[in-house]
């Protein structure tokens, strides 16, 4: 039996980071971003744990590469991810957990840009939620908490009371920084996360619910045996 994260505690909301949360794009991403380092002699291998989570303004810019034009790499890197959507598919469950929330409480917050996020999320056959926070929202991206304290005003609640749904590290660290709780999701992961926060593999066993107060809760799905015991 999977265990059910916050079991005993309620919520305002619910955000959802969008790449290796909701669903896994990670072969096209690789696909466009392996591409783009051997083109400027960076080292693939190294390189492609680092792009995950993060605007693609700040990835370039730690690698401190000379004569380099930012706006115009990120766009034609925006471009290329926008033309590759093989393989992206949506994370177990995710539909049906997405479609269940009342459309005022949650929101996805991600740090692509909105054209990236809305042709992804349509690849992978998941609704557009009401509210969309994307890498072009805020000033200052993933690991820095200012995307997902601009979700939680924009939807009328404190980041402490919010639920954030995440699998990369610069995620993670963005809702720690604003005071929210964390649920790491791992059904991109290759290896074992070690996080002090309750994992999921996917929403397949979890569903939303709301309370007698009207507060956001997650609820266990009992998986049927295969003899219907």
């Amino acid at each position: 039996m999977t265990a059910l994260p916050f079991p005993d505690e309620s919520f305002g909301a619910f955000l959802f980071d969008m790449d290796g949360t909701i669903l896994s794009s990670i072969a096209a991403a690789e696909r466009v971003w392996a591409a783009w380092a051997m083109r400027h002699g960076v080292d693939v291998a190294s390189f492609l744990p680092t792009i995950h989570g993060r605007r693609a303004s700040e990835t370039i810019r730690q690698l401190n590469l000379p004569e380099i034009d930012l706006a115009a790499e990120v766009a034609a890197l925006a471009q290329a991810e926008i033309d590759d959507i093989d393989g992206i598919e949506s994370i177990a469950g995710a539909v049906a957990f997405l479609d269940a929330l009342p459309a005022d409480r949650w929101a996805i917050v991600t740090s692509a840009p909105r054209r990236l996020a809305l042709r992804r999320l349509e690849a992978a056959a998941l609704p557009v939620p009401r509210l969309l926070i994307t890498g072009e929202d805020v000033s200052y991206g993933k690991p820095a908490p200012d995307c997902f304290l601009l979700a939680a005003d924009r939807l009328g609640q404190a980041p402490r009371d919010c639920l954030v749904f995440e699998d990369a590290p610069a995620g993670i660290q963005a809702a720690e920084a604003a005071g929210a709780r964390v649920v790491v999701v791992t059904a991109t992961h290759a290896h074992r996360v070690e996080t002090p926060h309750p994992t999921i593999a996917g929403y397949g066993h979890f569903a939303p619910r709301i309370d007698a107060v009207g507060r956001l809760t997650l609820a266990g799905i009992a998986t049927p045996s295969i003899n219907g015991l």
